[in-house]
């Protein structure tokens, strides 16, 4: 037991008790040992993200069964014969204060977690829970990493494009003139991301730990088992497994994460979460955030009305565009919410499974409302009177100072081509990507991954090989990240670098590609450069991307690009 006092003195100074301090701290051991910490009041969420999830049994400086910590702070003190406890037992027979007891009660033990290994052992579920294998991002193979945040550079000179083409909306963002983001929207091909379903349960699979939901939409969602809503009662004792919570023909309240792609279903949740102008309303949820893109003042400005306005049993997550909002607009954000949730809930309780009982506004809608804000936007245009009334009327209810800044297109030539964007889709529907200094990426897409070269091609440098290897590899690095943003490519990207000899260099070309996604407003991970060059980068993937947009399988083919002859 480290000594309360221990604060207060230097490293291997000791201190002599006296007998009224030998005493207080004999009873406080009676009474169990070590006084229990206060309770937290209040934590800093910060965008819902735990510092550490890591259950303490699966670190890897997780204790095996029966083993005892190390102790690391001061020694318990053996007791000795005519010493400590038994002196003052014997001063104490003749006074007539009561002998003071000096056994230590044990602390009642907490029943260790099984671990990964023991789960699997055991036929436990096991969806969520991480290997015990080495990975980066640990120091001294004990607790995990928390990575720097990087700092997100503030751009002020977004232009938001939207041009109306046949069965289609396009819209584009320019940083600086360059393309960074598209978005296309076909009649009658709506996303179902964020649409709240009533579901039946058709098929649990209890070796998948996943439940098969039909929502009425053709193919059957997935609702896996980390995805599911647990009563308090459920949470007591060990985690129960899901053909033990769902059952079929049973219904139940679903949400789309994930479009359904290829031969893969929708992906769901039953967690549900409502987003909107400035904040993200998390019904029946103990979760609070504020985005880490805004400035630390601004952060506690806006915690601050948060602790106010919160609804009692719900969660809210204030989202990067209520930056500089009123508390009056908060309120009213965060009320239409409520309201939204409150008529959902009365739907499913008429309704018959399966059945929707919410859908998200239209792409176009959808765009403005997550990304159009007034610190990053400067102007949006348009050349479609339709889509300029439909934005100007969404602008005008939720956010009427931005609505000097929506204009109807007029000139010569269409919006798309007076930005000179059609140009820049063009290349990026190539594989190859040119770099400024003649070097080029070239980008492959398969069923599991996205694989992308870097290569020299025409840079050659000025000084020696490492200088030119990492120079290219610096702008392919950036490159990649805006290929990544333009393209809206997810899943797993492996990015093969040209080799480098300093470790200085990889760590450079690492820190420029974390950089360049920081501005991402879709989840990435950023893996270390490994020994054969290689990068891993994991990105998230809701929809199809811009190659999918604008292409269909070749029917000859079927996609492989090559014509195989038996006869050859």
């Amino acid at each position: 037991m480290i000594d309360d006092d221990s604060t207060d003195r230097t490293p291997g100074e000791s201190r002599t008790r006296t007998p009224d301090e030998s005493r207080t701290r004999t009873a406080s051991s009676t009474s169990g040992g070590r006084q229990p910490r206060p309770p937290v009041t209040d934590v800093d969420a910060d965008d819902a993200v735990p510092r550490d999830s890591t259950p303490d049994t699966q670190r890897e400086d997780a204790l095996p069964d029966g083993a005892q910590a190390p102790s690391t702070g001061a020694r318990k003190r053996r007791g000795r014969r005519g010493s400590g406890a038994t002196k003052r037992a014997a001063s104490a027979q003749g006074s007539d204060r009561p002998i003071e007891s000096t056994t230590d009660t044990a602390a009642p033990r907490r029943t260790r977690a099984k671990t990964a290994e023991e789960q699997v052992e055991a036929g436990g579920p096991t969806r969520g829970l991480r290997s015990s294998r080495s990975r980066t991002g640990r120091v001294g193979g004990g607790r995990r990493r928390r990575e720097d945040t990087v700092v997100v550079p503030r751009i002020t000179d977004k232009v938001m494009v939207i041009t109306e083409h046949g069965d289609r909306d396009q819209i584009a963002v320019l940083e600086e003139d360059v393309l960074v983001q598209h978005y296309v929207t076909r009649t009658g091909a709506r996303s179902m991301v964020g649409n709240v379903y009533l579901g039946r349960v058709q098929n649990v699979l209890p070796g998948m730990e996943a439940a098969f939901i039909d929502i009425g939409r053709g193919r059957n969602g997935v609702l896996y088992a980390g995805e599911v809503n647990y009563s308090p009662e459920d949470l007591e004792g060990p985690q129960p497994r899901i053909e033990q919570i769902l059952k079929n023909g049973q219904s139940v309240m679903v949400q789309v994460t994930k479009d359904p792609m290829g031969g893969k279903g929708a992906r769901l949740t039953a967690q549900i979460s409502m987003p909107g102008r400035f904040l993200v309303f998390v019904p029946n949820a103990n979760i609070s955030g504020i985005s880490r893109r805004l400035p630390d003042e601004e952060r506690r400005r806006l915690k601050t009305i948060m602790k106010k306005v919160r609804p009692e049993g719900h969660g809210v997550i204030v989202r990067t565009a209520a930056e500089g909002a009123s508390e009056e607009a908060l309120t009213a954000d965060l009320q239409r919410l409520v309201r939204e949730w409150d008529d959902i809930q009365k739907q499913s309780k008429r309704a018959k499974a399966p059945a929707g009982l919410y859908e998200e506004p239209e792409l176009t809608v959808r765009v403005v409302r997550d990304l159009f804000t007034d610190e990053e936007f400067k102007e949006l245009a348009t050349d479609s009177p339709r889509v300029y009334e439909k934005v100007l009327s969404y602008v005008h209810d939720v956010a009427p100072d931005l609505e000097p800044k929506v204009h109807l297109h007029q000139g010569r030539l269409p919006a798309f081509e007076e930005y000179r964007i059609v140009e820049q889709i063009h290349k990026a529907l190539d594989k190859k990507v040119w770099l400024p200094s003649g070097g080029y990426l070239f980008i492959e897409r398969t069923e599991a991954m996205t694989i992308i070269d870097v290569n020299t091609g025409k840079s050659v440098g000025k000084t020696n090989l490492e200088a030119t290897v990492t120079n290219t590899n610096l702008e392919a690095a950036r490159e990649v990240a805006r290929q990544l943003r333009l393209r809206d490519i997810g899943g797993i990207i492996v990015i093969d670098f040209i080799d480098m000899l300093l470790e200085k260099n990889k760590t450079q070309v690492e820190t420029a590609m974390k950089e360049a996604l920081a501005v991402d407003k879709t989840r990435s991970q950023v893996f270390e450069i490994g020994p054969l060059g290689l990068m891993q980068v994991t990105r998230k993937r809701v929809s199809g991307g811009l190659v999918e947009s604008f292409s269909e399988t070749c029917p000859t083919c079927e996609g492989r690009g090559i014509l195989v002859n038996y006869e050859a």
